[in-house]
């Protein structure tokens, strides 16, 4: 049954805001995890000087991946190889940057069985922490909508169907998560 109710309305896409919020940022951290191919996410976070502004490696050059797990970074200015191996160093990425006055290459190493099974770890804590972040906006939407129903705002019925609306909406939330969870499980996994 549609429910005709403009706070429910608003209260159901602040929701679905949020959750695909959560959702979208669970994928990017999932990006920026290494899983033995070389990603040019991984250099997402790393701002290098240029010229005075925190710039992201990938608008001061070309980054390339070549025989798939080395990373080339070719910038357009030859003065930014040092900073930018400055940065990747600074950054602690976990790869060291080698420099041959041309272009950066940063060479993924193959990645161990034990530090596979780390790495599947961190990806399911991340997966639970963005679920408890979803059971989280499902639990303020619903003290909304209960207090609504104490104000007499939404009838028993009313209520009942916007609880279900929002359970709705929180559980396709969580299906994604677990989706996103296990497709970095298999990519950490493969060899």
């Amino acid at each position: 049954m549609a429910i005709e109710n403009e706070q429910f309305e608003m209260i159901l896409m602040e929701t679905m805001e949020r959750t695909d919020k959560t959702v979208s940022v669970l994928n990017s951290e999932y990006v920026t995890i290494r899983a033995g191919r070389a990603n040019p996410h991984i250099l997402d976070k790393v701002l290098v000087d240029y010229y005075g502004t925190p710039t992201p490696i990938n608008q001061v050059g070309n980054l390339s991946v070549s025989e798939g797990r080395i990373l080339v970074i070719s910038p357009w200015d030859a003065s930014m190889l040092k900073v930018i191996e400055k940065q990747i160093l600074a950054d602690n990425i976990g790869i060291t940057p080698v420099n041959d006055g041309k272009v950066i290459r940063l060479v993924f190493p193959v990645l161990t069985e034990e530090r596979r099974k780390e790495l599947v770890k961190q990806t399911k804590k991340m997966a639970e922490d963005s679920k408890v972040a979803i059971r989280n906006i499902r639990r303020d939407a619903m003290d909304t909508l209960k207090k609504m129903k104490n104000n007499k705002e939404l009838s028993e019925d009313e209520h009942a169907s916007c609880e279900k609306e929002i359970d709705k909406v929180i559980s396709e939330s969580i299906e994604k998560i677990e989706k996103l969870s296990v497709d970095k499980e298999k990519d950490i996994l493969s060899v």
